[in-house]
Parts: C-alpha cells; structure tokens; sequence
C-alpha cells in the first residue's frame, strides 16, 4: 500500500498526462477512426462565388459503381442554421454564395468511387455578379448577398442591428466625441488592413455520421461537441436529443473547429446509404478553401489631441469581412468597445464595428478573433500619435496608460487595471527602452505593445465519479485540445482537492449523450470554467470519500483527510484505507461515489446606455499583458528577422508554469506567422492557396527564443484565481512587431501581413528612414 502522504502540483509544472502516448504515437485523433462497413464522402462545392442553380443532375453519379447515396438540398429539410443567426443551408438551394459552398453530397464504398461520382454530377450554374470585398458590400447600391436578410432569424431572446450586407453593427460613443474633435490642437488618422489566417492545425477537419433507428451518431474531433449536436439539429430540423456527438482525441483546432464542419454531411448521408457509417475527411487545401479562416478587416482610427498631446478624442471604425454565412462571428463587432478604450484613456469615443456579408468563404474563430487586428490598429496607431508629437512612444503609454478603478468605454470598472503598468515595468527590467534606442543601428527598431483580454464565459458542467482502482474520471463536454487545459490544467486541480496524481485522473472522451452540457474548448475558458466545475464536484466527491470511509476507520468524517490515493486519520492512529477500497465498500448498498456541478460566472456590470449591438458588451474574467519586439529589415530583399521577443502576462495563478510558458511561446509564433509571412489570399472570390506548398507558415528560424515573465495577481471571481492564458500570447504580435518594423524604415506600417513587397515599397518610395527612431 502506498503511503498516504499530501500530494500538492498546482504551481507545478508536471508532466501532462497525455504526453507520453503522444510522443509514442498510441494517441488515436478523430481522422484515424475506422468503423465497419464504412463508407466514404465527398462533396460537390460551388466553382463560382455567386450564382443561380440552374440544374443539378445526378443520374450519371447514382450510376457510378460502388455509390450508396447521392443528395442534395432536396433531400433535407428547406431550414436555415447557425449558431446566433439562422442564415445558412445545408447544402445551396437555388443560389450559391461562395466558391466552395456545398451543393451535393455522395457516398461510395470506396473514395475513388466517391470522388467519381462527384465529377459526374452535372451542375450548371448561372453566375452573378459577386460581392468579393468589404469594400464592394458597402458601396451605395451594392448588390445584397443576402436579399432575403430581413427573415433570418436570430437566436432566441436576440436582436442586433442590421441592414443589406451588414450582418450586424454595433455602437458604442461615449462623452461629446464632436466637441473633442472640434476643439482639438491636431487630429491623426490611420486606416488598417488585415487579411485572412488559416488555423493550420495538424489535424484536417473529419467526421464518420451513423443513422440507425431514427438516431444521428456523429464521430468527430471538435471543440465544442454540443454547438456541432445543436448546428446537426438544426439543419435536419430534429430534437436536439437525436443527436449525439462522440468527441475524440483533437490535432488542434485553434477556433477552426468550434462550428460545424463534415459532421451534418456524413450524418445524412448515413441515414441514405442505409444507416452505414460514412466518413469524411478534408484535404488540406479543402481545409484552406473552407474552414473559416482568420476574418480579413478594414480599420479606421482618428485621434483628437489637445496642445499638450493628450487624446481627448477618438473615432474608430472596424468592418469585419464575415464572408457569405455567419458563425461565431456575430459575436465580434461588439469586443470593439471593449478593446478601443482597454488600455489607454481616449477621452470622448465614438466606436462602430460592422460584421459585412461578402461572396467570400465564411470567416470564423482563430485564436485572438477579431481583436487582433483591432489591437494592431489600435497599437500602430499610437506609434504613430508619438512620432508625429516628436516624443518616446513607450513613455507617451505610460501617460495615458489606465489606472485602478478606471473604466472601459462600456462603462465596466478595471479595479485591477494597475497590472498594466506593473506589466510595463516587467518587460523594462528584462529588456530596458533606453538601452535599445540608444544601441540602434540601421534597419533595426523596437516595438511595444499592451492589450487588455478576456477569458470566455460560457457556463461549465462536469461529473466525477471514483472509479473502483482508486482513480477519478472527468466527465465533460469539452476535450483537450492540445494545449493541455485538461492534461495539465484540470486533472491538477482535481488531484489537489482529492490528494491524487495528475496521472491518478483520468479524462474519458466527450459524449453529449453522457455529458452535462458545456460551452466547449475555446477563449481560454477550460482551466477556468471547467476547473471551476472541477474544482466543486470534487470537493462534493471528497465528502462522499470521507462519509464511506469513515466506518472502514472507525472515525468520524472530520477526523480524516485524504493523500495519496488514500484516507488515513488526522490523529496518526494505525491505518489507512486506499480509494479503491473506498469505491468498493457498500457499493450495492450506497451505490457508487460520483458528484456532477456546474461553474457560471455572473457577467462584469456595464452601462448598457452605452452601446447597441453588442453580444459580448462587457469584458469578462480580463487579463493584462505587454509585449515588446526587437527586429531587423533587410533592406535589399524585404524581409524581417525577429531579433528578440518579450513577454509580460497576467496569469491570475499559474496552475503549470512549463505549460503556460508553452502556450506563451506557440502563441508568439503564430502571430509571427500573420505579421510577417501567412496570408490566405482571395482573388474575386476564390481561395488562391491550395496546398500548404504555397501557403507560407513560420519556420523554427523565424522565431526567437521568447522570454516571458509570469504575473500571478490571483483574480477573486475565480477558482485558485485562475485567468486565461492560452488565447492572448498571438494578440499583441502583429502589433509590436509592426511597430518595431515601422521604427527600423521610419515609416508607419499600416497592412498585416507586412510582405516584402511592401516593405521594398516604401524603401523605394524614399519615405523610409532608417535612423528615425521614437
């Protein structure tokens, strides 16, 4: 028997739990499931960005050998779907609105056979003139991608603002933003632009679909296994409890997999080909062309300043490109109020984001969403105030920087909000300002950069039960997504409150049959929502522990204490009693030990009389960080060597170190990737990627060794005063780093990705000026 000793990891940084059959390669992902008799899909996509269906033929592929099922809008139900507005089919019905938008499907017993049947469908189609920019949705007298927009339905208990190809709008204005602006000393304007991003996860989106009795059954590897449950209803207009979605081990998914992808299709298709399972699985250039990338933006930001520089008002505009069908991006234009006076006062303000309907893939989540290119904006910007006032943009932050107790333009109080100078401060010691303006030299420069986040608040349900070798599994609809949430994050602070090793909990996979519904494994909310659940049922399963042990020591519940996989008594009297043994005693007369619980957070207080439109008006469960960037511009080809990379984030309590500095870490490098090399390019409507060959991620030599300093200002409103961490490291990237590019040319950078071509553009232009520094 093991001795029963206290067993203590939060704040340490222990191995996670699914390392090891990872590096052995034992893990099984979603894309490597197999099921007998299974056949295979495919699907027939759209070859232009706008059109009429004219006619879709589909007695050539019935007649292909080996295919089981053929479908099309015809065969589903005549509904709409999505996740805040219903706006889109299944499949096309009549119309098309992007290159690549589903028309039919097919099944086959073998892909060859189903890639065949495909290519025999005959679809002819009438174009249309497309909408392929935000620029040409907002144009007077555009053409409506949606004409038919005034009968979508939003979800429940919801209403935002919209008109023609504006999805949604929201507003925000605060104090008398004319008068700022009349009687300023100088006004400075800036319009940014950024484009697309693709996830690049390691895993392509797949799904195996099952229909017997009546029932969907879906296998797929997804963030958010009760949205897909909820999205399959919908489309196939069914009780929400006829679906049930079996999550499985995920190759990342970065927000690319929190909406619908294969599932829908691979589930009807079953239900065709006789209830036989039916697979589906992404290329990656399928992936590319349509897995709702990174949205691209237009962004517009005017500061009024009076004589001694100080901004007393702004004016800021983002439209967003949606695409052609809404996700979870309804939700974005509303994080405008909350970012566009986060982290600096701006006096009077006037904010307005619009979500725009484009002939255009539909856009989606991806790690930071939309309020990276609106930080980049927002951060370029000052550099830019700082220069043309002549003075140190780092001290002309610290002038504006909010204060304790200062407020958001929505009116929500940052009680904490000195973490952001504190955060500066961190960043100085490591990395002192001075010292890198003074040691400049050609084509190098500095960039700094600060942001205010937020950690996802969508509630958390989670049931533990003690399994009879003395373990404890947790069941959830979320799933580790990679970044170790679950494998270092919430097995830790179940093992804490129950005195067992990480590797003692065990994490069986989401089952929307078997699971308590849960928001899913995105912005950041797992270690915080989910382990506030945790954290509450295992304190409920540890009572339930101690009340079955108690006669098996002959003592009372109070007097014992649990460590080590086992109960032992407080007064060191001989005995102690392993869980296993626990979970065995009376367990046909008291039944099993098991506890289910719920985490909610109550949303922050706002002013409500201060904007319209917002789904997410106020910022919840925030965190504070500060990024600095040294770099070097090649002036004969272009191009930017990262030299250094800074880091100072608010934590809350860092559960595992080594894990959130590798979270820290991935999220530099991939914002690395938007600023300086991806970009998936759309020329009138069409992807232009269509391989990874050509679709440019960064290299280990693109990316420095970053160093991070770890805040831990525990937050009162949450478990062990957790706070998000994995989603903020990519926020602030395109900032800094366009910022320290803008200080090496001398002049301002206003496009993410910033390319070589632009670069050698202003070079040449002689705008650049080497030595300007600020």
């Amino acid at each position: 028997m093991r001795a029963c000793r206290a067993v203590t990891s939060i704040g340490s940084s222990v191995e996670r739990t699914d390392s090891a059959a990872k590096v052995r390669g034992e893990t099984v992902y979603a894309i490597d499931r197999i099921e007998a008799g299974m056949l295979h899909g495919q699907l027939l996509r759209s070859p232009v960005p706008a059109g009429s269906i004219i006619r879709l033929e589909t007695a050539r592929a019935r007649a292909v050998p080996g295919v089981r099922a053929v479908i099309t809008a015809a065969d589903v139900p005549d509904v709409l779907a999505g996740w805040f507005l219903r706006d889109t089919p299944l499949f096309a019905r009549k119309v098309v609105r992007y290159a690549g938008e589903p028309v039919a499907a097919v099944a086959a017993d073998t892909l060859e056979a189903a890639r065949a049947a495909v290519q025999a469908l005959e679809l002819v189609l009438e174009e249309h003139e497309a909408i392929h920019s935000i620029e040409d949705a907002l144009r007077t007298g555009a053409a409506l991608v949606h004409p038919e927009w005034r009968t979508y339905q939003f979800l429940p208990g919801g209403e935002w603002p919209r008109a023609g190809n504006v999805a949604t709008r929201s507003v925000c204005e605060v104090g008398d933003v004319a008068s700022a602006f009349r009687r300023a000393h100088r006004v400075v304007e800036d319009t940014f632009s950024s484009n697309r991003q693709f996830q690049a996860f390691l895993e392509a989106r797949s799904a195996i679909g099952i229909c017997r009795g009546g029932r969907y059954v879906v296998h797929t590897g997804h963030q958010y296994p009760f949205n897909v449950r909820d999205r399959i209803a919908q489309f196939l207009d069914l009780p929400q409890s006829w679906v049930r979605v079996c999550g499985h081990a995920l190759g990342g998914g970065f927000g690319g997999k929190l909406d619908y992808g294969l599932e829908p299709y691979a589930a009807v298709l079953s239900r065709f080909a006789g209830g036989r399972p039916v697979r589906l699985a992404h290329s990656f250039a399928e992936d590319l062309a349509a897995a709702g990338p990174r949205d691209n933006s237009i962004i517009t930001i005017r500061s009024a300043l009076d004589a001694s520089g100080a901004i007393i008002g702004r004016e800021f505009r983002a439209d967003l490109d949606n695409g052609a069908y809404t996700g979870e991006m309804l939700a974005m234009p509303g994080i405008a109020a909350n970012i566009a006076g986060a982290v600096y006062r701006v006096g009077a303000a006037r904010v307005e984001s619009n979500l725009v309907y484009t002939n255009t893939p539909p856009t989606g989540a991806f790690r930071g969403v939309s309020g990276v290119a609106m930080y980049t904006a927002l951060e370029r910007h000052m550099d830019h105030i700082a220069r043309e006032l002549g003075v140190d943009r780092r001290e002309y932050r610290l002038r504006h920087l909010l204060a304790p107790g200062d407020a958001l333009l929505s009116g929500q109080v940052l009680p904490d909000a000195g973490i952001l100078r504190e955060a500066f401060d961190a960043v100085e010691r490591i990395a002192p300002w001075a010292g890198l303006s003074n040691r400049r030299q050609p084509w190098r420069g500095v960039g700094i950069g600060a942001c205010v986040w937020v950690t996802n608040p969508g509630p958390a349900s989670v049931t533990l039960k003690l399994n009879e070798d003395g373990t404890v599994a947790v069941l959830s609809g979320a799933i580790e997504i990679g970044s170790g949430s679950f494998a270092a994050g919430v097995t830790q602070l179940v093992a804490e409150e129950l005195g067992l090793r990480p590797t003692d909990v065990v994490l069986p996979e989401p089952d929307t049959d078997v699971a308590a519904y849960d928001s899913g494994s995105q912005g950041s909310r797992t270690v915080r929502m989910i382990g506030g659940a945790a954290r509450a049922e295992a304190r409920q399963l540890r009572a339930q522990i101690l009340e079955r042990a108690a006669h098996l020591l002959q003592a009372g519940p109070d007097d014992l204490e649990l460590g080590g996989g086992a109960v032992r008594r407080r007064d060191a009297a001989a005995g102690q009693v392993p869980l296993a043994l626990v979970a065995a005693a009376d367990l046909f007369q008291a039944g099993p030990i098991a506890a289910t619980a719920r985490y909610a957070e109550p949303p922050p207080a706002f002013d409500p009389t201060r904007s319209s439109g917002a789904l997410m008006p106020a910022f919840p469960g925030v965190s504070y960080h500060v990024h600095l960037a040294e770099v070097e511009v090649d002036p004969v080809t272009g191009t930017v060597r990262v030299l250094r990379y800074v880091v100072a984030q608010e934590v809350g309590r860092a559960i595992n170190p080594a894990n959130i500095r590798g979270q820290i870490q991935g999220g530099v490098a991939q914002g690395i990737g938007l600023t300086l090399h991806e970009s998936l390019r759309m020329e009138r409507g069409h992807c232009v990627e269509r391989s990874m060959a050509t679709y440019r991620l960064p290299l280990s030599v693109d990316v420095p060794d970053v160093e991070v300093v770890l805040l831990e200002h525990p937050d009162p409103q949450a478990p062990h005063g957790i706070r998000g961490v994995a989603e903020a490291p990519i926020v602030l990237v395109p900032a800094v780093i366009g910022n320290a590019v803008a200080d090496a040319i001398g002049q301002p950078v206003h496009a993410t990705p910033i390319t070589p071509e632009e670069i050698l553009r202003l070079i040449m232009a002689g705008e650049a000026d080497p030595v300007a520094a600020g």
